[in-house]
């Protein structure tokens, strides 16, 4: 992931302390996560068409 990609918490992540929360960025048809505290740490790069079938299918509500 190149260097001033714009991350975006999670709407449901606090700003409470040792509190794990979920930073998502847009890459070149991947997507990124990470935990917030560590970010310059481990990301996952998930591919664009697999991100996107998984919020389908957390959006509703299974």
């Amino acid at each position: 992931m190149r260097d001033g990609s714009l991350w975006f918490k999670s709407s449901y992540s606090t700003d409470q302390p040792n509190q794990t929360c979920v930073e998502v960025a847009n890459g070149y048809h991947t997507i990124h996560v990470r935990d917030s505290k560590l970010g310059h740490g481990p990301q996952l790069a998930i591919p664009a068409h697999a991100w996107a079938d998984f919020i389908t299918y957390a959006s509703t509500g299974a």
